[in-house]
């Protein structure tokens, strides 16, 4: 069975549409394979900066030969819809066969179609999926249709076996398909002729091409943190970047630079994130002083000095960005420690938030005013996290924040304690806008969580009363992620927070109850990644305090807890019977049976029994709920399950005695109120 190798050469493939284009490629190649008949083994792709690769084992030789049967009208149908048939199938009317049917005798045709070649078949595939390639931005060049990424030079598409292989012949716009390749840019530039995918990854090797990505980080992070540790240092990880540098070189070549002196009492984050965007540095820490000292560079060739004429350019580079930075820093500390920050809380008022909403100072004075009222909540002393508010977001209008917005926060904590405010003030500058992915670490101090609070409230309830919410997968204000940091703050640190109440401090004309239903579904996405069943979800949902995400979350997880244990599923199955028996009864008798039994009446021992059950533990229960302690609630309710079956297996409920009938039915109705007072279990599945 033959493999394919298939290789797109190209100028340069923009770094980060590497990994998703080449999963593309693979996808869209084998999904056509598939469709037209041409299973495989297994398939690998590739991406270097100027190619993708793919490579597909175990193809059969052809498509396999199908006879299908397509059932026509009636013999005796209109000739319209007997021509129309014909012209579906392809075929003469002599060529259909006549069969018995139910409904009389049909006309059925059988149609045969031969297999086809492999080679065929890719060609086919592989035009379609270059033609139709989803690039995020694509273009075109020179007087042809063709469009890709960046001008396309060549196509290898060749089938192998053993024993052979040969080219698929392929033409897109004058580019023909062939069975050669291009090695490095500068190091090995010549073709190179390959016969299957082993002679081409081995060939390509030789000419200074590493053909897997995942090689090539390897390589470069080996090397780096070698490098680092040779020399004293300590290599700052950081995986975004390692994908970014290893889709930037075919042949990684890994250099250690030293930082001016002069630099290295900047903030370490100032350094690293100023390498990182200008020039792809890594940071390499010094252990003992925990400043950054070195930096990591990746080349893309071998070079005669060793990477010295390299190392001196990027150094040299490398001095005028961080001169920029070091001038930003210290005109910034010049500023808060004349001005403090008030002075860039002004300017913030001439700033738009949104063109509805007002100013990035109205924003600022109406998070200053919420995290005063929900300081109660987390316990921070009320002035202090008003103070904070008016202080988190002051750094915008510094220098450093405006060169790398990605340090706002970080450099208000820097600048805060510049400035001599308290350090709660200065944490909170950083904390406030965590957690910002599932990932993040929550804040746990009263007042940055007070703060971060009453910055993801603001906005949530601020574009909910101009209307701007997430609409299927857009979300360009990234609310979704505001309310799951909500969600995790008010969680993580076991706060009480009435939602309702708290959106109407935040923005009164908020749609307080649609904004608690997205509040819900983004509970529902967060406790289903902790195997919290969204029926059980639901149920707690249903129940008082709805708004009170601890609450609701607590009930949540004992109730799950509880239905996946044989009481809990038992008693799950008593309510449903109870409840349908006594809804049934409510409405053929059209009454209400919620009047009370009376123990007197029970004429069976598992009547008695049930009676005394539901007085010892109803009580029980009602105060655990009281509580908020909804485990032990479930435990009183469990004692409840062998009574519940004792009943239903020895009890008939609709008795002919109508007096006794109707005093089952309110025990029923004991039953049922006092499951539901724990949770809706009428949203459990199944009940």
């Amino acid at each position: 069975m033959p493999d394919l190798l298939i290789e797109l050469f190209s100028e340069e493939i923009p770094a980060r549409m590497q990994a998703r284009a080449s999963a593309d490629f693979k996808k869209l190649m084998t999904d056509g394979l598939v469709d037209a008949g041409l299973t495989y083994s297994d398939a690998m792709a590739f991406a270097t900066p100027r190619r993708l690769a793919l490579s597909i084992n175990g193809l059969p030789d052809q498509s396999p030969c199908i006879r299908e049967e397509r059932k026509g009208p009636r013999v005796d149908a209109p000739e319209q819809a007997i021509e129309g048939f014909l012209r579906s199938t392809g075929l003469s009317k002599s060529d259909l066969i006549v069969r018995d049917d139910k409904k009389g005798q049909v006309y059925v045709a059988i149609i045969e179609t031969s297999g086809r070649a492999a080679a065929e078949i890719v060609a086919e595939v592989l035009e379609r999926t270059i033609r139709n390639f989803p690039w995020p931005k694509s273009m075109r060049w020179g007087i042809g249709s063709l469009k890709w990424v960046r001008p396309l030079h060549s196509i290898l598409c060749i089938l192998s076996n053993d024993v052979e292989s040969e080219i698929v012949p392929l033409n897109l716009d004058g580019i023909s398909s062939g069975g050669i390749t291009f090695g490095h840019r500068f190091l090995a530039p010549a073709e190179i002729s390959v016969s299957g995918f082993e002679d081409y990854a081995a060939k390509l090797k030789k000419a200074f091409v590493v053909l897997d990505p995942a090689e090539r980080a390897d390589v470069i992070r080996q090397d780096a943190e070698n490098q680092a540790f040779a020399n004293g240092g300590e290599l700052i990880q950081d995986d975004g970047l390692l994908a970014e540098v290893a889709g930037l070189v075919e042949w990684p070549v890994v250099l250690l630079g030293n930082i001016h002196e002069s630099f290295w009492d900047l903030p370490p984050e100032v350094l690293k994130t100023s390498m990182k965007e200008h020039q792809k540095f890594f940071s390499v820490r010094n252990p003992k002083t925990g400043r950054i000292e070195k930096f990591i560079t990746v080349a893309n060739r071998e070079t005669k000095d060793n990477g010295a004429t390299i190392l001196a350019g990027n150094q040299k580079v490398l001095f005028a960005r961080l001169s920029d930075a070091k001038f930003f820093w210290e005109n910034d500390l010049r500023t808060v420690r004349a001005e403090g920050m008030a002075s860039w809380r002004k300017k913030l008022a001439d700033v738009t938030f949104h063109n509805k909403l007002g100013s990035e100072g109205d924003r600022i004075d109406r998070i200053a005013a919420l995290s005063k009222e929900l300081a109660a909540i987390s316990g921070a002393i009320p002035d202090l996290a008003e103070q904070a508010a008016q202080t988190v977001k002051a750094d915008l209008a510094s220098e450093m924040v405006y060169e790398f917005p990605d340090l706002q926060g970080l450099m208000g904590r820097y600048y805060s304690e510049a400035a001599g405010l308290s350090p709660e003030i200065a944490a909170a500058c950083e904390d406030h806008y965590a957690p910002l992915g599932p990932s993040d670490s929550v804040p746990t101090a009263p007042v940055s969580v007070t703060v971060a609070l009453a910055d993801k409230l603001d906005k949530l309830t601020s574009f909910w009363a101009i209307d701007e919410k997430p609409t299927g997968s857009k979300d360009p204000f990234a609310l979704r992620r505001a309310a799951l940091g909500v969600i995790r703050l008010v969680l993580e640190n076991d706060l009480r927070m009435p939602l309702l109440d708290a959106f109407e401090k935040a923005y009164p004309g908020a749609d307080k109850d649609n904004l608690l239903s997205f509040f819900h579904d983004r509970l529902k996405v967060y406790l289903r990644d902790q195997n919290i069943r969204h029926d059980v979800i639901d149920a707690a949902i249903a129940k008082e305090g709805r708004d009170d995400l601890t609450l609701v979350t607590k009930r949540a997880r004992a109730l799950g807890v509880f239905l996946g244990s044989e009481d809990g599923e038992n008693l799950l199955q008593g309510f449903k019977r109870a409840n349908n028996i006594l809804t049934q009864a409510e409405d053929q008798d059209g009454v209400e049976y919620s009047f009370g039994a009376d123990e007197k009446l029970a004429q069976t021992d598992e009547e008695t029994q049930l009676f005394a059950a539901l007085k010892s533990e109803t009580p029980q229960i009602r105060t655990a709920l009281g509580q908020d302690n909804f485990q032990l609630a479930m435990v009183h309710l469990s004692k409840l399950r062998a009574p519940v079956d004792g009943f239903f297996e020895a009890v008939q409920v609709n008795t002919d005695n109508a007096i006794v009938r109707r005093n089952r039915l309110n025990l029923l109705s004991e039953i049922r109120t006092i499951c539901l007072s724990v949770a809706d279990l009428s949203r459990i599945e199944g009940a």
